[in-house]
């Protein structure tokens, strides 16, 4: 059964969500906040879907589903924490999905990448790809 958590929706900016979470959740997410600001500074933090998105935007897709959504993502689950790289080439796919072996001990879907703990993720080779990410939405 799959089960959607509702966003809080008293949490409106950045640093309410951080503010919102434990302590060693905090850290952590705190420590990836500043990263990827440092990576992507032209990715403008907001709040979207509950979680923090960096460049967000709208979007449309092929069968005319329109909303928002952000070219870089991180969240507090329940079990992991989730770092979203929404980038991908045409030829060659997701960048998430494609540096899987290069990212550490950690979960990889096509743009999602989850951990349990900071020092499970290759810190240096995510914001590599956030950077990455930043470039290619600067030249849509």
């Amino acid at each position: 059964m799959l089960v959607i958590m509702q966003a809080d929706t008293s949490i409106t900016t950045p640093t309410a969500y951080l503010a919102s979470l434990p302590a060693d959740r905090k850290k952590v997410l705190t420590t990836l906040h500043r990263a990827i600001r440092k990576a992507a500074p032209k990715l403008k933090p907001g709040i979207c879907h509950g979680m923090i998105g960096y460049g967000i935007g709208p979007y449309r897709t092929k069968s005319g589903c329109t909303g928002e959504w952000f070219q870089v993502g991180l969240a507090s689950q329940k079990n992991y924490i989730s770092l979203y790289i929404c980038a991908c080439d045409p030829n060659e796919g997701y960048l998430a999905e494609n540096n899987r072996d290069r990212l550490g001990k950690v979960s990889v879907g096509k743009s999602c990448i989850r951990f349990k703990k900071l020092e499970n993720l290759n810190l240096e080779v995510a914001m590599e790809l956030v950077s990455e990410t930043a470039r290619c939405a600067s030249s849509v």
